[in-house]
């Protein structure tokens, strides 16, 4: 029947148990389960009932056959990364995405024998590379921070010609706003602690796809030990209950900001999928069913104008998070990509008076107003 169910229902229905009734999942805070009925979890680090909860939640939130939970959404993406990927594959990635995701496959997977190309923003080149065959493309739907589509279903075709494996991390769209499976994808991996749990209380990641592929993703969990404690497991299910009605929100909130943004004399330059400027306009009409909650804009000056704004505002918190309840504002170049040199940083086009926006569930005239105050400081 679940399957059935459209995902905003999905989120919120409730796999209540016989012999206790309760109507929300519990959490089952214990180290360990007694023998011989507690035997199938054994330990929570390998297996837990609320944890497990929630990896069906997500499986069925992107139309996966399994899912498994972790410790972070960075913890997602090494244990999904190292347990399929060997010394000597073949891994392309894009120039423009987070700055930690970035460093962990250029540096680490490097020094580990990955071969690993990089594409430079956009899709041109992201296609020209994965035509040249790899074993796994690993992209992000909406690219950090500059907010590049990626037109997975182009992306995916040539990957099953290749027989390249595809990752889609998918933490800016959302199961609301994309499904990368349908698209193609064969794992799609989530940093729960954004929009998902959306309430800036909780760290957790999320992958989901096949079982063959989930299976081994899920051993190298349990080995490297990037598991999710069940109360973090509770917070992140119970904030997914209200991603439709949040999402719906924040899409809107969002484009209305944009527009703002975009006509506001303080600012250079817009970046947001939902602006017929933005250079992927066409492709995220083609792949997202909404444009999603953040907009990154850059400002008329120096990297100190940019941090002028951050510090004036009063309603949206300066902070490095996004996709929460309240709107939050960054500056990518000291915060998020702080890790990547300035060469790096040039060549992903993340410039020193660049600010990322993350819009939550505020009335969009008060963020408009915070906004205008900040930006007249310039």
């Amino acid at each position: 029947m679940v399957s059935q169910l459209r995902v905003g229902t999905k989120l919120v229905a409730e796999e209540i148990e016989d012999d206790v009734g309760a109507i929300t999942t519990p959490i089952y805070q214990t180290t360990a389960f007694a023998f011989p009925k507690g035997e199938k979890y054994r330990y929570s680090r390998e297996s837990n009932p609320t944890v497990i909860r929630l990896n069906k939640l997500i499986a069925e939130a992107e139309g996966a056959q399994a899912g498994v939970s972790f410790s972070s959404g960075m913890g997602a993406i090494s244990s999904t990364l190292l347990s399929l990927l060997r010394p000597g594959s073949t891994l392309v990635i894009q120039r423009d995405m987070f700055g930690r995701s970035f460093k962990f496959a250029s540096d680490f997977l490097r020094s580990w024998g990955v071969n690993v190309r990089v594409a430079e923003p956009g899709n041109e080149d992201l296609l020209n590379k994965i035509e040249q065959g790899a074993d796994m493309v690993f992209v992000e739907s909406i690219t950090n921070p500059l907010l590049r589509v990626a037109d997975l279903e182009k992306i995916s075709k040539i990957c099953k010609e290749k027989g390249s494996l595809l990752v889609v991390d998918s933490t800016f769209a959302t199961p609301i706003n994309q499904t990368p499976l349908s698209l193609g994808a064969d794992i799609v991996i989530h940093s729960a602690s954004k929009y998902l749990a959306g309430h800036n209380d909780v760290i957790a990641g999320l992958s989901a796809g096949g079982e063959h592929h989930i299976s081994r993703v899920d051993l190298m969990r349990r080995t490297l030990g990037t598991s999710l404690d069940p109360h973090a497991a509770y917070l992140v299910i119970r904030g997914m209950k209200t991603l439709k009605l949040r999402m719906e929100t924040i899409n809107r909130n969002t484009m209305e900001i944009a527009e703002f943004l975009q006509d506001h004399p303080r600012v250079s330059r817009v970046y947001y999928p939902g602006l017929s400027s933005h250079p992927d306009y066409e492709v995220a009409l083609r792949v997202l069913r909404g444009f999603g909650g953040v907009v990154s804009f850059e400002v008329r000056g120096s990297q100190e104008d940019a941090l002028s704004v951050i510090r004036r505002t009063k309603l949206i918190i300066p902070a490095q998070t996004l996709g929460g309840v309240n709107s939050v504002i960054s500056h990518p170049a000291t915060m998020s990509h702080r890790t990547l040199t300035p060469e790096e940083r040039k060549l992903a086009g993340v410039t020193d008076n660049l600010l990322r926006l993350s819009i939550g569930i505020e009335d969009a005239e008060d963020l408009k107003s915070d906004l205008s105050t900040a930006l007249s400081s310039l």
